[in-house]
């Protein structure tokens, strides 16, 4: 609880309730998928529970804790990156005949979203983003927005010559398997594209966690700060 403690708002005024109660409950309904009525009792007024949890996402205190427990030690020489679907409750599949639903997925036709999320060469997440499921993997990353790092592994997903080129722009040696249609394969270390199995294991273990297998809420921010509590919680707290 110290190392986050820095990242929640501090109260004004009348003293709030224990943060290490809600933070247990909103942890325990995450990771149960549960809803926020159904939070046991020990862990306070669930009310109270489901506006902390809205009120500090709005804040950014959740992409705060993933960040500042993400940045902390040396930084990784080498990082992985791969996506994986997750399909959308009709809870959040509700607002399609609103015409609101591109607020959650960013296509008007997409029901269900890809996470992307870039992790170190011990599997443990440093970024995630999502896309709608409706383009190709390849096109939805940019060599840009990921940290600096000697090697980069991928599955053939991310195989184009425009993000290989960004990538050695940036220093970066790609460690992708070719893409079927390539006439002519790029080498890559196999040895070392071996290693690709850290980032298929992360998403095993997020998708234990009930509200990151599937998505429960409406709105993107509450659904990804209910992925960076997982991630948190999982790879950097234990």
């Amino acid at each position: 609880m110290a190392r986050i403690s820095p990242h929640f708002p501090l109260s004004h005024g009348v003293a709030r309730v224990d943060d290490r109660w809600v933070v247990s409950g909103i942890v325990y309904v995450i990771r149960n998928g549960l809803q926020w009525k159904d939070a046991p009792s020990g862990y306070g007024p669930h009310k109270a529970l489901d506006n902390c949890f809205i009120r500090w996402n709005r804040l950014g205190v959740f992409d705060r804790i993933f960040a500042g427990l993400a940045g902390e030690g040396p930084a990784p020489q080498r990082i992985m990156v791969d996506a994986t679907h997750l399909k959308a409750h009709r809870t959040a599949a509700s607002l399609l005949k609103k015409g609101m639903f591109p607020v959650v997925s960013g296509e008007p036709s997409g029901l269900n979203s890809k996470l992307h999320t870039v992790c170190d060469g011990d599997g443990r997440p440093i970024a995630s983003v999502s896309r709608s499921d409706e383009r190709p993997q390849g096109r939805t990353s940019r060599a840009d927005a990921l940290p600096p790092a000697d090697h980069l592994i991928a599955d053939r997903g991310y195989d184009s010559t425009w993000f290989r080129e960004e990538l050695e722009a940036r220093g970066v040696k790609p460690c992708i398997q070719s893409s079927q249609s390539r006439k002519m394969p790029f080498a890559y270390d196999k040895v070392l594209y071996r290693r690709r199995h850290k980032v298929e294991n992360l998403f095993a273990k997020l998708k234990d966690w009930w509200r990151s297998a599937m998505r429960y809420d409406r709105c993107a921010h509450t659904f990804f700060s209910a992925i960076g509590i997982a991630a948190a919680v999982i790879f950097r707290l234990y």
